[in-house]
């Protein structure tokens, strides 16, 4: 017919007439069968990985600090368990560039109880027996008095000097000050650097500097944890209000869709004619100032934006193109506004659909866990694979000599040769590493480790969608809602979608995270680039990650459609693609319009329910608000709590939401099959409900008997 051939377009055949389609075929086959045995053979590869590392990795390299013989301080049930600090010998050597490239001190370094608290030379301690016993808890074990100062230096046995220092993030660093803009250390400018020399405080600082490069950070991640052992009560509060308020929001879509879209339109329209009224009212202004009737031509760039604000023409061009996209929305809303209530209708109808399956509200909380799982094995396993060298010992010396930072081993380095050329060198801790072929794939492994990460985090997320489009399905389907509804429609999705479909999940989720991987590379090239003056290869990768990000996007789409058809006819995953594309394609205005309608009140809803919970959490973690000073936990930033529950909010508020424009978005597949497939005669009835057969005209012509 010419009507049909109007709203099918040229993209495929319309669905034909099927009296045997009930819904979600039962009887259906395993699909993409290949694509589910490289999987299974990946993970148990990733299981392998994992097994590897958590042999050879030891976490204790990240959590203590090391000393040259490459012993942890003060790691529980060793000797050096009550020695928690760890001491630098000279702490001016790691003003070294070395340092930063290395990241280790060329000085020997010491776990002790205590960071010194005096000024101490040893030259002034080995005369006094009270002072020796002191400074001894600073020098390696067997030192005592009876040994000569050149044979307790020349072995390194001692430090030279002690400075008054302080704890930071267990390791000493000089007490400095500052008196009158002059830099001190325990209260003076000067200090004696244990071979005579008087030197100023200053000389410390670049040490101190190069020392705590990495440091900082660590101290930061410590406050922060810190401060969520002190609001995690409240910030679960926070959680559970967003919980709330999100059940709250898509109750009330079921009853209220209608004037929620239509009010979010009005503000559209009333925020830009706000807009055109405040240009005009600048312009206005403006135009009889002097200096402001120069044109954007004659002023040319300007770094300082503020300087086009001065200028009257810049207010009309806004006002011009404000007044632009008012009108396009308004021509918009008169020409759409049939789609507009489609959007609302399918809103609705979707709050019916979850309506009489309210686990699939919960079934957010199964994929939250799978990727709760998935998320800790990658982070565990990446912690165990970066943590699984080997300690290598390295030559540290201040004069010239041939073996300067080779390997070497503590052990026997005193009686080495290389130590007897190089009288002044030391045996010293460098790094974890190693040159065995576990140690040299150690790269590809966290590579392997980070692909099926995605990978496996795709398919819990690919697997999440597929369940719930076949019991939505199940509910348009059923041409006596809701008797004809089967009996737990989301386990029974489930159990067909992991017993036929496992394939299918994973060729979609692999196609997702080659996409993914590739960004992630594209974002190291980017940081490794920063630097560089090339803008032509700035450029060329500016664009590549432009196009891999809309690509994603578009796969992502594509995907999440041929999950839908995959749920409803069982098919494989290239076949139910290509299906959803063509039936896509040939409705692209409805879409384009409810897709888009669907989708942006969504994303208000879960604006609202993260702003209404984050202005909560601002002015109670902040003590904004008096009645909430006595109430708030002590926080070292605020702010940790806050982008918690923010963040935490928009989750819930996702999780939630997601099953929604699932339910809208099959709905909607549903519904124009039901287009394709029916004509309201009594033989083919349409399967929609009423109020969409009264937007779009149709009418079944013998309503069935109940």
């Amino acid at each position: 017919m010419p009507e049909d051939e109007e709203y099918y377009g040229k993209h495929g055949e319309p669905r034909k007439y099927d009296p045997t389609f009930k819904g979600p075929i039962q009887n259906r086959g395993c699909t993409d069968i290949v694509c589910c045995i490289l999987f299974i053979i990946a993970v148990l590869g990733y299981i392998a990985v994992g097994i590897l590392a958590w042999s050879q990795g030891d976490p204790r390299k990240v959590i203590y600090p090391t000393d040259s013989r490459g012993q942890f301080c003060g790691q529980t049930g060793t000797p050096l368990e009550n020695k928690r600090q760890l001491f630098y010998f000279n702490i001016m050597k790691c003003a070294s560039p070395m340092v930063l490239l290395e990241f280790q001190c060329p000085t020997t370094q010491l776990c002790v109880e205590k960071c010194p608290e005096k000024f101490m030379t040893l030259l002034n301690a080995h005369a006094n027996q009270k002072d020796f016993d002191y400074y001894k808890n600073f020098c390696q074990e067997g030192v005592n008095r009876k040994m000569g100062l050149p044979e307790i230096l020349s072995k390194r046995l001692c430090p030279a000097m002690l400075t008054p220092s302080k704890p930071f993030t267990r390791r000493c660093f000089p007490a400095l000050g500052q008196k009158g803009g002059i830099i001190t250390v325990g209260n003076s400018s000067r200090f004696d650097d244990g071979s005579g020399k008087i030197r100023d405080a200053k000389d410390l600082v670049d040490g101190v500097k190069n020392a705590t490069v990495v440091i900082e950070a660590r101290q930061t991640v410590m406050k922060i944890f810190e401060d969520y052992t002190q609001s995690w009560y409240w910030i679960l509060l926070g959680l559970g209000i967003a919980m709330i308020l999100s059940l709250l929001f898509i109750i009330l879509l079921r009853f209220l869709a209608a004037i929620m879209v239509w009010v979010m339109i009005a503000l559209v329209i009333l925020v830009i004619g706000y807009g055109i009224f405040h240009c005009y009212m600048e312009y206005a202004a403006l135009k009889g100032q002097p200096g402001a009737n120069v044109t954007l031509q004659e002023l040319g760039f300007q770094t300082d934006f503020s300087v086009y604000l001065q200028i009257s023409q810049t207010w009309l061009a806004f006002m011009i193109i404000l007044a632009i996209v008012e009108v396009i929305i308004i021509l918009l809303l008169i020409f759409l506004r049939k789609r507009i209530l489609l959007a609302i209708a399918l809103i609705k109808e979707s709050s019916r659909a979850i309506g009489y399956m309210m686990s699939s509200l919960f079934y957010p909380l199964i994929t939250f866990i799978l990727l709760a799982l998935v998320i800790a094995y990658w982070a565990v396993t990446a912690v165990f694979l970066s943590t699984s060298n080997k300690a290598i010992y390295k030559i540290f010396n201040e004069t010239d000599c041939e073996h300067s930072r080779k390997t070497c081993d503590p052990a026997n380095f005193s009686t080495s040769p290389m130590s007897a050329q190089c009288p002044d060198s030391e045996c010293l801790f460098a790094f974890y590493g190693g040159e065995t072929p576990y140690h040299k794939y150690l790269i590809a492994l966290q590579f392997y480790n980070v692909f099926l990460f995605f990978w496996c985090a795709n398919f819990v997320t690919a697997l999440g969608q597929m369940t719930l489009a076949g019991a939505f399905a199940s509910y348009y389907w059923a041409f006596v809602k809701p008797d004809d509804i089967p009996s737990l429609p989301v386990f029974s999705a489930l159990g067909r979608s992991l017993r036929y479909h496992t394939g299918t999940l994973a060729f979609g989720a692999f196609i997702l995270s080659v996409i993914q991987i590739i960004r992630v590379l594209l974002e190291y090239l980017d940081h490794k680039l920063n630097g560089a003056q090339n803008k032509c290869a700035r450029f060329l990768l500016c664009c590549l990650k432009c196009c891999f990000w809309c690509l994603e996007k578009c796969v992502k789409f594509l995907n999440r459609n041929a999950y839908i058809m995959v749920a409803i006819y069982g098919k494989n995953f290239c076949v139910s693609a290509r299906d959803a594309f063509f039936l896509l394609m040939r409705n692209i205005i409805r879409v384009a319009v409810v897709d888009k309608v669907t989708d942006f009140l969504l994303f208000l809803g879960k604006l609202l329910i993260v702003g209404l919970v984050g202005v909560f959490a601002f002015f109670f973690f902040s003590g904004r608000v008096k009645a909430f000073e006595d109430t708030a936990p002590t926080l070292n930033y605020y702010w940790v709590p806050i982008l918690t529950v923010i963040i935490g909010s928009y989750l819930i508020a996702h999780g939630f939401f997601s099953v929604y424009n699932m339910c809208v978005d099959t709905l909607f597949l549903c519904f124009l099959e039901d287009l394709e497939r029916n004509d309201g005669s009594p033989e083919r009835p349409y399967l929609m409900s009423e109020s969409l057969r009264k937007l779009l005209n149709k009418k079944n012509k013998t309503e069935p008997a109940h």
